[in-house]
């Protein structure tokens, strides 16, 4: 006699299947203004869930290319989290801080229309891969910090904070990711800063310090959850180190998954089991569990 799969496995194996393929509940939402230019987010509901805790994700790309349409924390929806992903302005167009103020105008967008949608306003989570890995930490970590809040989007007075932030291979200092890279990681990591700071580090030390999360590391952040492989190439692993140190210092609770033999990326760290622990873990944390 086969045993039935309880129905949250089933929806989270549904979910593995047609990964990236989820559709979004609300499509091409605009959060903000920038002159003439439309800021806008993809909105993703579960499907049973009254009040949702809600994962601003933030795409990678070197910050100079990507697209909200990269989603592959999808299958987080079947632990009751609804997803909203956030395209921000590139550094082609616009350099450092405009990415960071884009990213809190979208936490403030959603904020303000929680009932719309709906959303737990006291249950945010920021999160990303690569440099939306550094974005995401760097928004968690910066609360209250004039220069990075920006003036982006009409609900200023709306809180930005976040409960819970997640960087997947995400800078964390940009004052000495240069020193800590390989050959191949310089090849990328020259260009993409020289866009985004509008200058190499050394050359701009206040900006390259206001861009590093680990300088705004206080004892007031969130839970942090880290992920790197230990063989990546091109973002140096001793930039998760240097985070996690930063929140060990101030006494906060951080988790570190080091995935050994893995690069940069790839499908190892979305799988079944980390994201369903990863989901179990901030549920927790943020005072939830998932579905039974």
């Amino acid at each position: 006699m086969k045993l039935a799969r309880p129905t949250w496995l089933v929806s989270w194996l549904l979910l593995f299947a047609v990964g990236n393929a989820v559709e979004p509940t609300f499509r091409d939402v605009e959060y903000a203004t920038v002159g003439s230019k439309s800021l806008k987010l993809d909105l993703y509901l579960p499907a049973e869930q009254a009040v949702r805790p809600v994962i601003v994700w933030v795409h990678g790309g070197a910050w100079r290319s990507g697209s909200k349409t990269d989603v592959p924390i999808t299958p987080m929806l079947s632990a009751g989290f609804a997803i909203a992903s956030v395209d921000y302005r590139l550094s082609p167009e616009a350099p450092f801080p405009a990415q960071i103020h884009d990213i809190k105008a979208a936490i403030r967008f959603l904020r303000a229309n929680q009932e719309k949608y709906p959303l737990d306003s006291n249950r945010f989570v920021i999160a990303g891969a690569s440099a939306g890995g550094h974005l995401a930490a760097l928004a968690g970590v910066s609360d209250g910090v004039t220069e990075l809040e920006g003036n982006v989007g009409q609900h200023l007075k709306v809180s930005s904070r976040v409960q819970s932030i997640v960087s997947f291979f995400g800078a964390s200092n940009l004052q000495t990711i240069l020193a800590q890279s390989t050959p191949f990681g310089l090849n990328m990591r020259v260009p993409a800063l020289e866009l985004f700071l509008g200058g190499q580090p050394d050359a701009k030390p206040e900006l390259a310090r206001l861009a590093s999360p680990v300088a705004h590391v206080d004892s007031n952040d969130p839970p942090l959850w880290l992920f790197h492989g230990d063989q990546d190439p091109q973002m140096p692993i001793s930039q998760a180190h240097e985070l996690q140190g930063a929140y060990k210092r101030a006494g906060l609770p951080v988790n570190f998954a080091v995935l050994h033999n893995s690069r940069h990326g790839g499908p190892e760290f979305f799988q079944e089991e980390i994201l369903r622990k990863l989901s179990e873990d901030v549920l927790q944390a943020l005072g939830d569990h998932p579905p039974k």
